[in-house]
């Protein structure tokens, strides 16, 4: 078992509570800001540890899930652990079915494993729709409150003629592959995200959002159906997308980073090495680096909600208290010089 949260940590109530950090609303739904990801529920093989988890989280003021049905193990992205195979979206099912109106659960589809086991894109709006139909099969409702369209690569936009003064024939041929490819690229999304705009009215599904995309996505997105949400990877040591949440913001679009405790590393989570600024703030704090990069997260405007995820009752309370955490203006100076 981790341990719990640590003596001497400075948050405004001593309290744990999810509503520390104030609400958003997501759709049509008002949210507490700090959420509860999914993904790594599934690593251990005791279900019940999971279900506790998820109890505990609610009874902390969460109201915000994040999940998707390719949240498996084994054979998911999360791939540990033995047998029998054991869904997020069905732990969720089971420990939160008594709470369901107390909750609004984001799922998403996109990615899907092809026959030689790597991870590849539904591509067509028929297996999209396969996934939605699971989604609402292992969570056991008629209607998901929100789906991201995730894009598992994503493109960064094609060069323009202005990019260069006089290209060389060999470099106008590259430039003009390049825009046919991404036309092509342009249109197979529009068609993607308008098949989910098309089961949005049908009732499927009541909002949508998009996941590891960038502006030319939201733009083009937006032109088809309202974006609630968008999940980008970002941290205080990975602000590639400064100008998205910004745009976000403006637009009153929810700006939700996922591995905002991982930053660069990404999967290697919490065994990743910490800057000396984080260590100096933490310290200060009483509290772990973790924790600061939540505060850190959350300090970056009000429409900015985190989600970190966790398998364990003990880091799940230390990522609550985080959210009763405020860091002073010095202390955010210091993370981002």
């Amino acid at each position: 078992m981790s341990p719990r949260l640590p003596y001497g940590c400075r948050v405004d109530t001593g309290l744990l509570d999810a509503s520390a950090a104030g609400t958003w609303r997501l759709g049509d739904r008002v949210v507490n800001r700090m959420g509860f990801g999914s993904m790594r529920l599934t690593a251990n093989p005791d279900t019940r540890v999971a279900v506790r988890v998820l109890r505990r989280a609610v009874e902390l003021g969460v109201d915000h899930l994040d999940t998707a049905a390719f949240y498996c193990s084994p054979g998911g992205i999360i791939d540990v652990g033995p047998g029998p195979v054991r869904h997020a979206t069905e732990l969720i099912r089971a420990a939160l079915t008594p709470y369901r109106d107390r909750v609004f659960i984001a799922t998403k589809v996109g990615p899907e494993r092809l026959p030689d086991g790597r991870w590849g894109e539904a591509g067509s709006p028929a297996r999209l729709r396969r996934q939605v139909e699971e989604n609402l099969r292992r969570l056991g409702v008629e209607t998901l409150d929100l789906v991201n369209l995730r894009i598992t690569r994503r493109a960064a936009p094609p060069a323009s003629a202005s990019d260069s003064a006089a290209p060389s024939a060999s470099a106008a041929a590259a430039v003009s592959a390049s825009a046919s490819t991404a036309v092509s690229a342009s249109a197979a999304f529009a068609e993607r995200f308008g098949a989910l705009a098309e089961m949005r009215a049908e009732g499927l599904i009541r909002h949508l959002g998009l996941s590891n995309i960038s502006r030319e996505h939201l733009d083009e997105a937006s032109r088809i159906a309202p974006v609630v949400c968008v999940q980008n990877a970002y941290s205080v040591d990975l602000r590639r997308d400064d100008d998205l949440l910004r745009i976000c913001g403006e637009r009153g679009i929810a700006f939700v980073p996922f591995f905002a405790i991982a930053g660069p590393a990404r999967e290697a989570g919490a065994a990743r090495e910490q800057s000396d600024a984080l260590r100096r703030v933490a310290a200060r704090h009483g509290v772990s680096e973790h924790q600061v990069r939540l505060a850190w997260t959350l300090h970056q405007g009000s429409h900015v909600l985190a989600i970190p995820g966790t398998g364990d009752l003990g880091h799940l309370e230390q990522n609550i208290a985080a959210a009763s955490l405020h860091l002073t203006d010095s202390d955010l100076a210091e993370l981002h010089r």
